[in-house]
């Protein structure tokens, strides 16, 4: 919403963006043709969502796999983008009817074209502080929630909060309420994109605690790096962050993430050049602005549409 859809709007373009906006409470942020769906809709309905989405559209991109099982028999060229790994069969199946894009991270096949994976990154943000540490991004079980709160409440008593900014699953919910209303920490639910950026701004840390069935670097990973915070990162997304030496790798384990906050908190000279490193990457290879009409150049060639007559 906040760097395809925004870049194709900018650039004169319509689009109509399918997705579960009651499930999450989500209000669209940018100028679209919202149609809500049922979050994990099966393929009947998820078809016929899709059906009514491709009316008049030169481009169709979907962002989960299994959509590739939904499509309308009538539609436009198909555009997947790939966020997380999958096999290099599945790729060329794919490539052979569709357009395939995918960010570095994941691609490797010549069916492949590359879309740097980006963010918006600040152009002076304030030093880390010491006083909370940060959560961007959908909360769910596979994504840490349990571990999040059991962190928030061993937090406590060393001074810092937790805040956590963005959607929930409905299975969370309650136990994020339950933490939120004891006292544990803050959950401001969905934000836009922009203004979450901003509220992570000066936190201490960035928290990504993926559980190991979460493949791929999460987002949230480059916007700590885009606002200059340290990252406390699982293994599997900590390829980039040991390279760049923006932040650390624990295990997904409640004390090990406190031991690493308490580290940062005590040594403001070691979190301040984990910020540093993280921002210079960041802006060097990850701002959006910098790659946007690239993508929204490979969007027109893959409807075969002229400049501006885009609509997706």
């Amino acid at each position: 919403m906040h760097r395809q859809i925004r870049a194709l709007l900018d650039a004169g373009h319509k689009v109509t963006y399918v997705a579960p906006y009651t499930y999450f409470n989500v209000t669209p942020a940018v100028p679209v043709t919202a149609i809500d769906v049922p979050h994990r809709a099966g393929l009947a309905r998820a078809r016929s969502a899709l059906r009514r989405g491709v009316k008049d559209a030169d481009l169709l991109m979907v962002h989960d796999h299994e959509l590739l099982h939904a499509l309308p028999y009538r539609r436009p060229p198909v555009v997947w983008d790939v966020r997380e790994p999958v096999s290099e069969r599945r790729l060329a199946r794919a490539g052979r009817r569709h357009n395939v894009i995918a960010t570095d991270a994941v691609a490797g096949s010549a069916t492949v074209e590359v879309v740097p994976e980006a963010t918006l990154v600040s152009s002076q943000p304030p030093p880390p502080g010491d006083t909370r540490v940060v959560h961007l991004g959908r909360l769910t079980t596979e994504r840490g929630v349990s571990e999040l709160i059991g962190l928030a409440e061993r937090l406590i008593p060393h001074g810092i909060r937790m805040d956590l900014i963005g959607a929930a699953d409905r299975d969370v919910r309650p136990l994020l309420r339950d933490a939120q209303r004891v006292g544990l920490l803050d959950w401001f639910g969905y934000v836009p994109n922009r203004h979450a950026l901003r509220m992570a701004e000066g936190a201490l840390a960035g928290l990504s605690l993926a559980s190991p069935s979460v493949q791929g670097m999460p987002t949230k990973v480059l916007d700590y790096m885009g606002r200059g915070l340290p990252v406390i990162t699982t293994p599997q997304s900590a390829a980039l962050v040991e390279r760049v030496g923006c932040g650390i790798a624990v295990p997904l384990d409640v004390e090990a993430v406190r031991h690493a906050v308490l580290d940062l908190k005590e040594d403001p000279v070691r979190r301040a050049e984990l910020g540093a490193r993280g921002h210079a990457e960041a802006r060097l290879r990850h701002h959006w602005p910098d790659h946007a009409a690239a993508f929204v150049s490979l969007m027109q060639r893959c409807a075969g549409v002229p400049e501006h007559a885009l609509a997706v």
